[in-house]
């Protein structure tokens, strides 16, 4: 049999002599040139029992778990919030009739960045791109008629995340709910926050201690929740290559192990609840290589490096979802068909839960008839196309097995430069990871400016305007929510709310774990914006310093 190089001289060479290779870029979305084919000379230094080993066994290249779908499909999680409490519920139990398994919940700006609704720089804002959550009050009526034992849910929220955690567990605890039978995740990812999204309140460090309150309280009162996930989503919706997605995360996911171990905790207490988030793309074979890559990268760092002995704390469990800044405005109903293979390469990369976005998501909150459409696509891999009942279906394949391998070698290297750096606080502090992306962001861009790379419907094959209906928040949402702030705090008593704010500033002064204080604020009725003001108080906000 003849060798790759004696092929490619022999016999490719003189094809495309003939019949020469397209002037288009190749490159994969992390600026790696793929060769024309792969043969098992690329692989000449993989191991299959070291490198790939078998589903549920480390180092987990083909998934966490052994029956992977042919046991339990992926959980089908839509992403869901906007306007005010009741408008989001009844989305909620719209998607669960419509076949959905899981929650996801999706807060507005004021929210996000720990603002109650009626503050004067929420104007404008209250219920725009996802529901409003001020207090308790609105809790309550936001899961109304939806049992938190039997429906897992999602919740995107990083600054104020501790708070809207313990205003989850309150409402549960209000209905009589067993807090060891709740299941969900709450993303509480803050470094990826001064990364990428910049929804963040105090500085770095105090904002990493109130991250690690919850992997220290989490497991002994709620110890089927996920209390991070540490989210590569937004880092790559900034800009990012898969590369760079992949590195950043894990890293962040290294620092809260890291920070965690300092303060004594046990890493087979906590690691099985760290859970990640990923953004999938359009480059088909680089995304499902990621994910494999990613879950052999974080098996091996948690055993070797950390000295974790537990295999559940080196399973890397992960939701993943279509790239958002990948589906354009213009000829929206083509992203219907770019959230269909991007869904693909989630499934077959092993996601354990997924959200699909909706087509028009470019132009404004997706409609109903778009967010069904969006889980419709899931439905249609899951029960039509075959996929769910193979593991690891592309295993062994040469050029799978060689991106996995050179994606991990990538990213690792961008590991060890930043612990060289000091870490992940460092960085931030440095602008390292907002040049790095920024560098990429322009690449990108430069590409589809000289067309080097095609984007349909947008640089090429370019047409009329497509109109499609639109979902729109009513401004009147705003006076709802001010009318319930209104009430929650004419009615509530002024004597706990007082007092319960003393402890959560105690906590803040003292170093204490902050979750209790926290519930106690919950079921006080305190404001997501009240709790957020103490803790200004005494940890200040955080300024991010400009690039230069």
């Amino acid at each position: 049999m003849k060798t790759k190089n004696e092929w490619l001289q022999s016999v490719y060479q003189p094809a495309v002599a003939k019949h020469p290779e397209r002037k288009y870029n190749h490159k994969n979305l992390s600026d790696m040139e793929p060769d024309p084919i792969y043969t098992q000379d690329d692989l000449h230094d993989w191991d299959a029992e070291r490198d790939l080993g078998y589903p549920g066994e480390f180092p987990y290249t083909r998934g966490v778990q052994a029956s992977v779908y042919r046991g339990k499909l992926w959980t089908m999680r839509m992403f869901a919030g906007f306007g005010s409490a009741e408008q989001t519920n009844e989305r909620f139990h719209a998607l669960l009739k419509a076949g959905q398994t899981g929650l996801s919940t999706a807060f507005d700006l004021p929210t996000l960045m720990g603002y109650d609704s009626d503050h004067p720089f929420s104007k404008g804002e209250v219920g725009k791109c996802g529901v409003a959550v001020a207090s308790l009050a609105d809790m309550e009526i936001l899961f109304r008629g939806i049992d938190p034992e039997q429906v897992t849910t999602s919740m995107t929220i990083n600054s104020p995340a501790n708070a809207i955690w313990a205003m989850y567990i309150a409402n549960a605890q209000k209905q009589g709910k067993n807090l060891s039978k709740i299941g969900g995740t709450i993303q509480n990812d803050i470094l990826k926050e001064f990364i990428a999204q910049k929804e963040f309140i105090y500085p770095p460090a105090p904002s990493v201690k109130l991250v690690i309150d919850t992997f220290e309280w989490g497991p002994k009162v709620v110890p089927k929740w996920n209390f991070i996930s540490v989210s590569g989503y937004h880092i790559r919706e900034a800009g990012a290559t898969g590369v760079q997605e992949l590195a950043f995360t894990l890293a962040d996911g290294f620092h809260y192990v890291e920070k965690a171990l300092e303060r004594g905790l046990d890493i087979d207490e906590f690691a099985p609840r760290i859970s990640f988030f990923w953004d999938i793309h359009n480059d088909f074979f680089e995304e499902i290589a990621k994910l494999r890559a990613a879950r052999r990268i974080w098996a091996r760092q948690m055993r070797d490096r950390y000295g974790a002995k537990n295999p559940k704390s080196w399973m890397l469990r992960t939701h993943s979802q279509t790239a958002g800044v990948s589906l354009p405005a213009q000829q929206p109903l083509n992203n219907i068909a770019r959230v269909a293979i991007q869904a693909l390469a989630a499934v077959l990369g092993g996601t354990q839960s997924l959200h699909t976005d909706a087509f028009d998501e470019a132009l404004a909150l997706p409609t109903e008839e778009a967010a069904t459409i969006a889980l419709r696509t899931q439905q249609i891999i899951a029960y039509e196309t075959g996929v769910a009942g193979v593991v690891d279906p592309l295993a062994g394949s040469y050029y799978v097995e060689k991106l996995t391998n050179d994606i991990e070698a990538a990213a690792l290297g961008y590991i060890e430069q930043i612990r060289a750096m000091g870490g992940v606080e460092v960085g931030i502090d440095n602008g390292f990871f907002q040049l790095e992306m920024a560098e990429a962001a322009y690449r990108y861009q430069r590409e589809v400016e000289k067309k080097s790379r095609i984007i349909v419907g947008v640089n090429d094959f370019v047409q009329d305007a497509v109109q499609v209906p639109l979902q729109l928040i009513d401004p009147e949402v705003e006076r709802v929510q001010e009318a319930r702030l209104a009430q929650v705090r004419r009615e509530r008593d002024p004597a706990r709310t007082a007092a319960a704010l003393a402890a959560l500033r105690d906590t803040a002064v003292t170093g204490a774990n902050s979750m209790p204080a926290f519930l106690e604020c919950a079921h006080a009725y305190v404001t997501l914006g009240e709790q957020m003001d103490v803790l200004k108080g005494v940890y200040g906000e955080y300024v991010e310093p400009a690039m230069v």
